[in-house]
């Protein structure tokens, strides 16, 4: 499984709504604040390898208004993108779990519209899982390309992972019946910050997740802290409320 941060946006506006509130808001203290952003990210909003102390400064009272005091719609402001690359289908139900904290903003691969290989899994079940086609063929013993069922005296072709009847061979409603929840499933998802301290705090290794979920997690919070250490920092101490 590989894990991409593909950009974080929106630092600035969390950055100028801290001066709305007590009526601080000026256009040029707004321009400042995002000219300030800009000299201190990449185009993906990674930081630079050293920033100007006021971007710290500013970045500093971020933190300290949006999690120490959980002003959390100031960090509202702020999105992640990911793509997920080869998480088992089983885990990407888990993660699906919390697409209301995505707002919906999630697409992954689909079992009706994809072709899956014979045996394709994800990376945690390579050597932990064998399907009977593959204890078969290690016992040298061949899979008939079709059969008839003496029941009902239709006939079944082989298909990825299993049989399925012969007129509906190209049918993907039916071949995605025979897909295990071992297969990998790629997918997009787009996060506000706040939302994705609660989702990796039920999602990592002190959580009750299946374990390449717990990796999932715990990659994220490994590249959100090397992208920014204040974002990173914090996923495991915001507390959010249940949805």
């Amino acid at each position: 499984m590989k894990v991409y941060l593909n950009s974080t946006t929106g630092i600035a506006d969390a950055m100028v709504s801290m001066l709305m509130s007590k009526r601080n808001w000026t256009k040029a203290k707004e321009d400042e604040l995002r000219e300030l952003v800009y000299n201190n990210v990449d185009y993906k909003g990674n930081l630079n390898k050293s920033v100007d102390p006021k971007f710290a400064v500013q970045m500093d009272k971020l933190i300290k208004y949006g999690v120490d005091q959980t002003h959390t719609t100031l960090l509202r402001f702020i999105d992640l993108s990911f793509t997920v690359e080869g998480l088992h289908r089983g885990g990407q139900d888990d993660w699906d779990s919390h697409t209301k904290r995505f707002d919906n903003r999630l697409i992954r691969a689909s079992t009706r519209l994809g072709d899956f290989k014979e045996g394709e899994v994800s990376d945690y079940y390579k050597d932990k899982i064998r399907f009977p086609f593959q204890v078969l063929e290690a016992l040298g013993i061949a899979m008939p390309l079709s059969y008839v069922d003496r029941d009902t005296n239709q006939t079944f072709v082989k298909a990825e992972y299993g049989y399925v009847l012969e007129d509906m061979e190209d049918n993907k409603d039916v071949k995605r019946g025979l897909y295990p929840e071992s297969i990998p499933s790629n997918f997009i998802f787009k996060i506000q910050y706040p939302e994705l301290c609660h989702v990796t705090q039920f999602r990592d290794l002190k959580s009750n997740a299946n374990p390449e979920v717990q990796e999932l997690a715990e990659r994220i919070k490994i590249i959100v802290t090397v992208s920014n250490e204040w974002l990173g920092n914090n996923l495991s101490i915001l507390k959010m409320e249940p949805k």
